[in-house]
Parts: C-alpha cells; sequence; structure tokens
C-alpha cells in the first residue's frame, strides 16, 4: 500500500488553514450599525420613489377589496401562498408579481445598483400588496415589520438588526415603514431590505 509523504500532508493541512481562515476573513465587520448607515437622508431617498402614484392606488385598492376580511381569512390565504411556493402552479403569487406594484419595485431595486436586494409592500392588514422577488410568507402582520410600523402610526420608521448574507457576501438589514396616502393617513407598510455593505462603501467608510 502507496504511504503518503508526511510532508505533503503538512502541506495540504496549512493550504486549508489559509483557505479558512481567506473565507472568514472575507466577512469584514460593518463600519457603523444600521441605524447609523440608514440615515434621514437614505430614508428620504426612499420615500421619493414610495410617492409614485402606482403605490397609492395599489395599497388603497388592495385595502378596499380586503376591507372584511377576517383573520382565517387572512390565515386561508397565508397558507395558499405558502402552499404554492412549493408548487409548480402558482395563481395567487403568479397575480402579485406581476401587478402593477411590483412591477415598479423590481425596477427600483434593479436601478439602485445593488443598493437594495428586497422590497415588498403590504396593506393594512399586513398582506402582500407589492414585491419585487417572492417572499416566504404573504401574510407580514405578526411580524415586527408591520407591527412596529402601520400600527404606530403614519411616521413609524423601524430598522431591523443587520445579518450577514453568506451567499453574497455583504451584510443586510430591513427598512421597514408606515406608508401614509396623500392626505398622510397611514395606509400600509413597507420593507427595503438595504444592502449595508453597498451603502457604508458608497458612504465612503
Amino acid at each position: 500500500m502507496k504511504q503518503f509523504n508526511p510532508r505533503y500532508l503538512a502541506v495540504a493541512a496549512g493550504l486549508a488553514s489559509l483557505l479558512v481562515t481567506g473565507a472568514a476573513s472575507a466577512k469584514q465587520d460593518l463600519p457603523a450599525s444600521p441605524q447609523q448607515l440608514i440615515d434621514a437622508k437614505v430614508i428620504e431617498g426612499i420615500r421619493e420613489w414610495l410617492a409614485s402614484p402606482v403605490v397609492e392606488i395599489s395599497v388603497m385598492g388592495q385595502n378596499k377589496r380586503n376591507a372584511n376580511m377576517t383573520q382565517a381569512d387572512i390565515d386561508t390565504a397565508d397558507k395558499e401562498w405558502r402552499t404554492e411556493r412549493e408548487s409548480e402552479d402558482q395563481p395567487i403569487i403568479a397575480a402579485v408579481l406581476t401587478n402593477p406594484l411590483s412591477g415598479y419595485l423590481t425596477q427600483i431595486q434593479a436601478r439602485s445598483g445593488g443598493l437594495y436586494s428586497e422590497i415588498f409592500v403590504m396593506d393594512a392588514h399586513g398582506l402582500n400588496v407589492g414585491q419585487s422577488s417572492i417572499t416566504s410568507d404573504f401574510w407580514q402582520g405578526d411580524e415586527a415589520k408591520f407591527q412596529k410600523t402601520y400600527p404606530v402610526g403614519a411616521s413609524a420608521v423601524f430598522i431591523d438588526e443587520a445579518e450577514y448574507n453568506e451567499d453574497a457576501d455583504n451584510w443586510r438589514a430591513q427598512l421597514n415603514m408606515t406608508l401614509a396616502d396623500h392626505s398622510g393617513q397611514p395606509m400600509g407598510a413597507v420593507t427595503v431590505e438595504v444592502n449595508l455593505t453597498e451603502l457604508a462603501r458608497r458612504k465612503g467608510l
């Protein structure tokens, strides 16, 4: 039986160690907190494109259609969405992803140059109205992104904790805000997942 040269084994072990060290060092720490990076200027820029008529028209339209929805109805819709995610037949998901608001949000994400990794808008129940990609669920009403925005008031802003995305090798955080109509009344909420690594680079940090 052929014996391995101990020297080769040592070299291989050293290379493996370098690879592990290199992978670990790729995960750079953020130079500032999500709350510092997503400052008033960033939020104002997002509010500007959220002021598009397609946002208010879409959210108010769904609020009207869903005015009489019960919690049981919401749970059923959310369950159907989750089921469709695992199926080839996706009529509910397709209806949302192909509506005008989703088309608009997809364009905004594409034009952001990597700054936004996901955008979705919710109605007064916390149900998705439009989105730039398929979310894991249809109802967000039981999550902080909705509970700390829409029920709080028209100016509510909630920035969640930063999370590291290994596949994309970047840090991200969700900016969540209440959406108000033209009269200033809350009508829904929005979640914008911000690429903090890219934002820090643009800020020169």
